[in-house]
């Protein structure tokens, strides 16, 4: 735990060293954590350009005993943010700040599992909880596996936010485990460090939430969760004025993205490459050719299999980009 504060406060310093002003710089502790995504008084209100370092919330569930989940940090409330603009969030960093983390799997939750909401003739798959034990230095994460010839097993860490969203349209509010074109429980393993993350607004403010932090995670979240635990987090948040987007797009070295969220999985497939095509009609392509080079050189991924809705990331190389929009 001292390793990670000492890490929050070296990129703190780099932050300021690199000319963010202390005024540009906001530390928040979060004390209460939401099960949905609404509109509600915010926790924090910021300015566009904040460099916001913070924590997930931390709760029962990512201890020893297990317990309920904590939760998402928000809403945050951003100055001049309208419904006629785009949130853009820069992630700096997402580094476990706890020395365990959860894996659960359900018995009617998890894509192999049977549906709570669709009888079956086949029994439940019986649940389990195994707790991970996470070495900070050296990234990685051991735990016991219960039924298998070996006994334990190590895998490397990869940090990631689960969630992170806006209030949805209008007076709606949904649950902590949906994702939607508000983002939300998307589950993407590309929103993590180095990724840029642009969310459409629907109410002035945005209302911004984040969370779920998981050490590790692979694509689908097939058995219905990941490496569930606490993160330390640097954000920058931030707003394009006067330009608009249906879904949420992210961004990083290599591609740009778009995550789609629906039900059936096609839908999602379709949502997201639908937007694929428009953000690469900003950077001149024509439509039809857009859609044909998708045929070429898209790389899709299914993000999750597990949720009320499927999300699926389309992937388009950057090297194929014109050099700006």
């Amino acid at each position: 735990m001292k390793n990670c504060a000492h890490l929050l406060v070296a990129s703190a310093l780099l932050f300021v060293s690199a000319g963010v002003t202390a005024q540009d710089t906001v530390r928040f502790s979060p004390t209460v954590g939401y099960s949905t995504f609404a509109v509600r008084d915010p926790v924090l209100t910021v300015r566009p350009g904040t460099v916001l370092i913070s924590q997930t919330n931390f709760g029962g569930y990512y201890t020893e005993e297990g317990g309920a989940f904590p939760g998402e940090v928000g809403p945050i409330y951003i100055e001049g943010a309208t419904t006629n603009d785009m949130l853009v969030v820069r992630i700096h960093q997402v580094k476990p700040n706890h020395d365990l983390a959860a894996a659960r799997l359900y018995a009617t939750f998890g894509g192999l599992t049977q549906d709570k909401w669709v009888r079956s003739l086949n029994q439940p798959i019986e649940e389990r909880r195994y707790v991970w034990r996470l070495n900070h230095e050296r990234m990685t994460a051991t735990t016991q596996l219960q039924g298998s010839a070996i006994q334990e097993i190590e895998i490397d860490l990869r940090p990631m936010l689960g969630r992170v969203a806006v209030a949805p349209r209008g007076e709606e509010a949904f649950g902590g485990l949906w994702p939607g074109d508000f983002g939300g429980n998307m589950d993407a393993v590309e929103i993590t460090e180095g990724a840029t993350v642009y969310l459409p607004i629907f109410h002035d403010g945005a209302y911004f939430y984040f969370g779920d932090g998981h050490a590790r995670q692979g694509h689908g979240e097939v058995s219905g969760t990941g490496l569930e635990t606490s993160m330390d987090v640097i954000l920058e948040i931030d707003l394009i004025k006067g330009r608009t987007i249906d879904w949420p797009r992210i961004e990083n070295e290599d591609y740009i993205m778009v995550a789609g969220s629906a039900r059936p999985l096609m839908d999602a497939f379709r949502l997201a490459h639908v937007e694929l095509v428009e953000w690469m009609e900003e950077y001149g392509f024509g439509r039809l050719d857009a859609y044909m080079l998708l045929g070429q050189v898209v790389e899709s991924s299914v993000a999750n299999v597990v949720d009320p809705n499927y999300t699926v990331v389309a992937k388009f190389p950057k090297r194929f980009l014109p050099a700006s929009p």
